[in-house]
C-alpha cells in the first residue's frame, strides 16, 4: 500500500516489514506515525487500526538510522533502548519514512529541551585534540579530518560550561555528518577491485573499515546512553549510582557479507534448506524422550582424534574476521550470532564438558580423604587439574553450539589399584605425574576397576542452558552441573560467561561441594586466536565448614605471565588458610600446605584417560557424534561450504520444529534432566539410590 501523500507535520501511514523474532522473522505490519503526539504505531493490519495498537514508540528522543544492509531497511532506537528494525517496499519508500520520522523525532526532541533544565555537570567532546599516539603517527588520517566534521564547531560545543537545551540535537546532526561520511568510506572501499595494487581486500583497509565502523556504532551507543540519562533525569527516575548497561541489539547479524565473503556464513535469516540427514522435525519430535539405560559394555575407548589445526586458516580469512567484526558493538551478546564454519572446534560443546573428567583418578580419590580438610583440597586439586585437557591445542576454536535435545554419553574406566597409587598427600614433594591406563591393563584388572559414568543433554535453547552428571558408583560419589553459556564482543576478544553451578555429593560422608566456573577468553581473535580463563570462582561445603576461592588471572597489558591461577583453602570457622596453591591452570602448580610442604603437579606429563564411547551406529540420532557427524566429516576434510551446509541444516530443522511445538502449545520435555528452582537435576541421581551415610569423623 502506498503511502499518504503528506505535509511535513501530518500523519503518515502505510505498510511495512517488521522484523519480530528469529522465530516468526519478518512480517507485515500497518504502522502510522502520530506527528502530534510523537509516536510511531502498528497494528496487524489497516482494519485493526481503529483497535488498539500491537506496540507504541516514542519518538522523542529517537534515533532514526537507515541500515547499509540494504536500500530498503532502517530502524528506530527509541531513548526507552527498545529498537524496530523495519523494511520498506523499495528505497524511495524508505527515505520518505526516515525523513518523516526524523522530523517529528526532532521537533519533540527539541520540545523537551525547551520545557526542562539541560542534564548538569555533563561535558564531553566528540574531537580528539591531535595528541594521541595514532594522530602523531598518522596526522593525516586523524579521525577528524577523515571524516571531515568541523573542528572548531566541536570543540565550541565541548567547551561550553551552559550546554543549551537542544545540545543534543546539534550534537546528532554532527554524528549524522560523520556517519554520511563513513558510509561513503565504506562504499569507496567496496567498490575497490578485488585485486591489484589497491584491492578492497588490503588488509590496511580492511582494518579501517572495521575500526571506523565500530567508532561510529560506539558514539552511537553513548550518545544513546546521554538521551537515556537526560530523558530520565529531565522525568526525575533516575536514581543516584544508577548505572546503564551498553545497549545490544535484539536481531542477529545481516547477510550482508561482501568482500567475497558472503558463501562462508550462515545467518540466522538464511533460507530454510531441506532436511536430508536423519529425519525431518516430524519424526523427530516422535523420537522418544524417555530416559535410555547405557550400557557401558557397548562402549568402547575412544579413538576419535579431531587434532585442531594451528589456524593458518583465520590468517587467510582475515578478511572476513574483519568484516565480521565490523557488524558487532561492544558488549554484544554473541549467542545469537552465527560466526564462520572455519573457526569451529570438530565437537560439540556437550562433548567438551566430558573433558572435566580427564582425570577420573584424581576425582575418584576425593573421597580417599581421611579428613574434611584433606577432601576439600583434593577437590581444589582435581578442580585445577580438570581445564587443560578442555583445550585441543593451544589455538582457540569454538565447539558447536549443542542442538536442544542433543545427549553425549561416555564413561571412564580406572584400575583401582592406580587410584591408590595417584592420591595427592601432604607427604609428597617433587612433581607428580603418572603413566595412562591401557586397555590391555583394563582387560586384565577386569572388575578391579571403578566406572565413572557421564550424560550431558541440552535442556534449553533460549538460555542455552547444559546438564551434565557424572557418577562413581562404587565410591557413592556424584557431580551434578547446569551451565549456561553467555558470550560478548569485547573489541579484540570475546569473552565467554559460565552461568550456573555445580555440586559434588559424597554420600559416604554426607558432604556436599557447591562450586562456580571460571570465564574464558578467546584473545587475539585478527591473528592466530588463544583462550585464556579469568574471575574468581568459589568452592563451598556447608557441613564441614571448609571453602576454597580460586582466582584464573588474566594477563596484564604489559608483561605478566599467562594462564596465572591462585588459590587459598580455608577453614571458615576458625579463619585457618589450610592450603596455597599458585602456577599455571595448564602447566606446572604449586601446592603448599599448612605444614610447610610443598608439591608440585605437572600438567603437561598428568596422564589422560581416555574416555568409552558407543560406536555411531549404537548411539541415539540426537546423541552429540552422530548429529554433527557430516559437520565434522567436512571441516575434516577442509570442506567448509559443506560444513556450513549441514550446520545450517542442523539449526534450521531446530528452529522448525521450535515453530512447530509454539503453533501447538508443546511444552519441550527433556530426557535425562529435571528442572529444580534456577537448577537441572540428573532424573537418577546417586543420592537418591544410595542413601547418604554420617560417618564419625
Amino acid at each position: 500500500m502506498p503511502l499518504t501523500e503528506s505535509d511535513h507535520m501530518e500523519n503518515v501511514c502505510g505498510y511495512l516489514m517488521k522484523y519480530t523474532n528469529l522465530v516468526t522473522g519478518w512480517q507485515y505490519r500497518f504502522f502510522v506515525l502520530n506527528n502530534e503526539a510523537g509516536l510511531l504505531e502498528y497494528f496487524v493490519n489497516e482494519q485493526s487500526r481503529n483497535q488498539k495498537p500491537r506496540g507504541t514508540l516514542q519518538l522523542a528522543g529517537a534515533v532514526i538510522s537507515p541500515s547499509d544492509e540494504d536500500s530498503h531497511t532502517f530502524t528506530v532506537n527509541a531513548a526507552s533502548g527498545e529498537q524496530y528494525k523495519l523494511r520498506a517496499t523499495d528505497a524511495k519508500e524508505r527515505q520518505h519514512w526516515v525523513s518523516r520520522l526524523q522530523i517529528c523525532t526532532q521537533h519533540h526532541t527539541e520540545a523537551i529541551g525547551k520545557n526542562n533544565p539541560p542534564l548538569k555537570s555533563r561535558s564531553f567532546s566528540l574531537a580528539s585534540s591531535g595528541n594521541s599516539p595514532i594522530s602523531q603517527r598518522r596526522p593525516s588520517q586523524n579521525t577528524i579530518s577523515f571524516f571531515n566534521v568541523g573542528h572548531s564547531k566541536l570543540q565550541s560545543v565541548s567547551k561550553r560550561t551552559n550546554l543549551p537545551p537542544d545540545h543534543l540535537v546539534e550534537v546528532r546532526e554532527m554524528m549524522s555528518h560523520a556517519e554520511g561520511q563513513q558510509r561513503d568510506l565504506i562504499k569507496g572501499i567496496e567498490c575497490l577491485p578485488t585485486s591489484g595494487h589497491l584491492s578492497s581486500l588490503d588488509q590496511d583497509l580492511l582494518m579501517l573499515k572495521a575500526t571506523s565502523m565500530a567508532t561510529m556504532n560506539c558514539l552511537n551507543d553513548c550518545f544513546h546512553i546521554l538521551q537515556l540519562q537526560h530523558a530520565s533525569h529531565q522525568k526525575g527516575s533516575l536514581p543516584s549510582g544508577t548505572t546503564i548497561e551498553w545497549l545490544e541489539p535484539k536481531i542477529s547479524l545481516s547477510n550482508n557479507y561482501k568482500n567475497g565473503a558472503d558463501q562462508l556464513f550462515a545467518t540466522e535469516q538464511s533460507k530454510p534448506v531441506a532436511v536430508p540427514e536423519e529425519q525431518s522435525f516430524a519424526e523427530s519430535g516422535l523420537l522418544a524422550r524417555e530416559p535410555e539405560e547405557i550400557n557401558a559394555d557397548d562402549e568402547i575407548e575412544d579413538t576419535c582424534d579431531n587434532k585442531e589445526d594451528d589456524l593458518g586458516a583465520v590468517e587467510e580469512q582475515r578478511s572476513v574476521i574483519l568484516h565480521l567484526l565490523s557488524q558487532l558493538k561492544l558488549g554484544m551478546d554473541l549467542t545469537r550470532v552465527v560466526l564462520p564454519t572455519f573457526i569451529l572446534e570438530k565437537r560439540s560443546l556437550l562433548e567438551m564438558y566430558a573433558d572435566f573428567m580427564s582425570h577420573p583418578d584424581l576425582f575418584i580419590a576425593i573421597t580417599n580423604g581421611a579428613t574434611a580438610e584433606e577432601r576439600m583440597i583434593r577437590f581444589v586439586e582435581y578442580y585445577l587439574t580438570s581445564f587443560h585437557e578442555g583445550r585441543k591445542g593451544a589455538i582457540a576454536k569454538k565447539p558447536y553450539n549443542p542442538i536442544i535435545g542433543e545427549t553425549f554419553h561416555c564413561s571412564w574406566k580406572m584400575p583401582k589399584i592406580e587410584v591408590a597409587s595417584s592420591v595427592f598427600s601432604s607427604s609428597t614433594k617433587g612433581v607428580t605425574n603418572h603413566a595412562p591406563s591401557s586397555e590391555e591393563s583394563l582387560n586384565h584388572v577386569g572388575s578391579d576397576c571403578y566406572t565413572v559414568r557421564f550424560v550431558a543433554e541440552q535442556v534449553s535453547h533460549h538460555p542455552p542452558v547444559s546438564g551434565f552428571y557424572a557418577e562413581c558408583t562404587e565410591r557413592k560419589m556424584c557431580v551434578n552441573a547446569h551451565v549456561w553459556t553467555k558470550s560478548k564482543f569485547l573489541g579484540m576478544s570475546i569473552g565467554v560467561t559460565m552461568i550456573g553451578e555445580g555440586i559434588l555429593s559424597l554420600l559416604e560422608h554426607g558432604e556436599e561441594y557447591t562450586f562456580s566456573l571460571p570465564c574464558a577468553y578467546a584473545r587475539s581473535i585478527l591473528t592466530v586466536p588463544w583462550v585464556e580463563l579469568g574471575g574468581k570462582v568459589s568452592v563451598n561445603c556447608a557441613k564441614t565448614g571448609y571453602s576454597a576461592s580460586i582466582t584464573f588471572h588474566t594477563k596484564p597489558f604489559y608483561g605478566g605471565k599467562l594462564h596465572r591461577v591462585t588459590a587459598e583453602v580455608k577453614h571458615n570457622i576458625t579463619n585457618t588458610v589450610v592450603c596455597r596453591v599458585q602456577g599455571e591452570w595448564n602447566s606446572v602448580l604449586e601446592f603448599t600446605y599448612s605444614n610447610g610442604e610443598t608439591k608440585y603437579v605437572d600438567l603437561t606429563k598428568l596422564a589422560v584417560t581416555k574416555k568409552r564411547v558407543r560406536p555411531l551406529e549404537k548411539q541415539d540420532p540426537f546423541e552429540s557424534r552422530r548429529l554433527w557427524k557430516n559437520v565434522t566429516d567436512s571441516l575434516r576434510e577442509s570442506e567448509i561450504d559443506k560444513a556450513t551446509e549441514h550446520k545450517r541444516t542442523l539449526e534450521e530443522r531446530q528452529r522448525t520444529e521450535e515453530r512447530h511445538r509454539t503453533e501447538t502449545d508443546t511444552p519441550w520435555k527433556t530426557k535425562y534432566f529435571i528442572k529444580e528452582g534456577d537448577g537441572w537435576v540428573y532424573h537418577k541421581p546417586l543420592w537418591k539410590i544410595i542413601p547418604t551415610t554420617q560417618p564419625a569423623e
